[in-house]
């Protein structure tokens, strides 16, 4: 066929990127339990979105959403928190102090749950596996980008749950 007779928008339609990229094979999509119950209500919202929805273009994106929400879910696995809670495991908030006094924290969450703005990171990512069954008082080498920093634990809390 003729490019002349193509329309763009229905080019665009086949084309449609998900919001993140696929987990690599073998990879477990842990979440939290709210976490969890903050993507279902996303899909329950959604799916009442699509319903509503005035045009069919709009009904079309929505639909997107829904499909890559409903995969997504289908792939979670609930990870409460452990019963013991002297060790940093998924779900924990962790305050830190770094070699120069200066205090931070960071929560370790799913893949899916992700927030720098909140200080929550991926169970996944180089930080929360150096801290993963780590105790209060030890201290960790981690390498960022730009050095190699001493951490160390003074806090593991699970108390949090929004």
């Amino acid at each position: 066929m003729s490019r002349a007779f193509v329309r763009e928008s229905d080019e665009a339609r086949e084309e449609v990127l998900p919001s993140r990229p696929p987990l690599p094979p073998g990879v477990t999509n842990y979440i939290t339990p709210e976490g969890a119950r903050k993507m279902q209500a996303e899909l329950n919202r959604l799916s009442e979105q699509k319903r509503t929805c005035g045009s069919e273009e709009e009904r079309r994106k929505v639909e997107v959403k829904v499909r890559d929400l409903q995969q997504r879910v289908q792939t979670l696995v609930v990870t409460p928190a452990p019963a013991s809670r002297d060790t940093i495991c998924f779900g924990a908030t962790v305050k830190l102090r770094d070699s120069r006094g200066r205090e931070t924290g960071c929560r370790i969450v799913g893949i899916d749950e992700t927030d720098p703005d909140r200080d929550w990171i991926s169970w996944r990512s180089p930080l929360a596996r150096a801290l993963l069954s780590r105790r209060v008082g030890d201290k960790i080498q981690f390498k960022a980008p730009a050095s190699t920093q001493e951490l160390e634990i003074l806090e593991i809390d699970y108390g949090h749950t929004g």
